[in-house]
């Protein structure tokens, strides 16, 4: 007796399937992303000898990075002029001109954009004015 052997079928795998699960993944994944931009100013402080503590009250905090652009307290400002920086110096202070201020600025940065938040400062009438530096480095 003779019997008949069926035909096999090649055994085959669809991932057609699988790659449009996986697109949809990641056009997922990239759409319900949040990116967040740091606004943090790269700050090379200038070096000095005397070391001076700033006082406990929380200061209002003036950054000025290399390319001369401002930031108060970490927020950087829209527009790099005295007008911005008085308007917002006035909001963090509440109208309180004891309110210590620190003047933190990059050793590269342009002298006639520290002479401004200084100019902004003395017009609002702050009397707590205190300069960053670091300690000088040795070179022993």
């Amino acid at each position: 007796m003779r019997f008949r052997r069926g035909r096999q079928e090649e055994v085959s795998v669809n991932v057609t399937p699988l790659i449009d699960v996986v697109f949809l993944l990641l056009i997922f994944f990239m759409v319900t992303t949040t990116f967040s931009r740091e606004t943090q100013l790269q700050i090379d402080l200038p070096e000095s000898q005397s070391q001076v503590a700033v006082e406990d009250e929380l200061p209002i905090e003036i950054l000025i990075d290399r390319t001369g652009t401002y930031a108060l307290n970490d927020k950087v400002l829209l527009k790099q002029d005295i007008g911005s920086l008085k308007r917002a110096l006035t909001e963090l202070s509440d109208a309180s001109k004891t309110k210590p201020i620190v003047i933190t600025a990059d050793a590269q940065t342009p002298h006639q954009s520290f002479i401004i938040a200084l100019d902004a400062v003395a017009q609002l009438g702050f009397t707590k004015v205190s300069i960053t530096t670091q300690a000088e480095a040795n070179d022993n």
